[in-house]
């Protein structure tokens, strides 16, 4: 039985391997944080970290995710996503919040990656998750305001 590992933690399950990772972490693994948008990989809302870098899990096979890590926002834990998640609370970011999982996992990654990002950086790491809210200007405050959090 193929197996994944997910949050720290191995997990086999029985599905095929074209099934999408979005549908293995909820329908198999009850992992219900990592949200369903658009099914195309174009909302984001889906995003999750495999072997450390944001994916849209609902257009990555199961086949592919196997043999990496992946990290939902359940099992999200590091000092960029700790920031992100204080930032998001100071600052008010959710609305209806539907997005804000997908969100936080793409700007925690963005952080990890890039501790002093421009706004430029945050507008193009952040381009791919939606937000029907439209709280943009909120969101890249908060990974400004993650990122001072981060240097100081």
């Amino acid at each position: 039985m193929p197996a994944l590992k997910i949050n720290g933690q191995s997990h086999e399950v029985a599905v095929d391997a074209d099934t999408p990772l979005l549908w293995v972490l909820r329908d198999e693994l009850d992992l219900t944080g990592t949200k369903y948008g658009c099914g195309i990989a174009q909302c984001g809302a889906c995003t999750v970290h495999v072997g450390g870098e944001p994916m849209r899990s609902c257009s990555v096979p199961f086949s592919v995710a196997e043999s990496q890590e992946v990290t939902t926002i359940e099992g999200l834990a590091s000092d960029a996503a700790t920031a992100v998640q204080e930032a998001w609370i100071a600052l008010d970011v959710v609305q209806c919040g539907y997005c804000q999982s997908g969100q936080i996992m793409a700007a925690a990654a963005l952080l990890a990656s890039n501790p002093e990002p421009s706004d430029e950086d945050i507008d193009s790491a952040m381009a791919g998750n939606i937000c029907r809210c439209a709280t943009y200007q909120r969101i890249r405050a908060a990974i400004h305001r993650a990122a001072e959090q981060l240097s100081a």
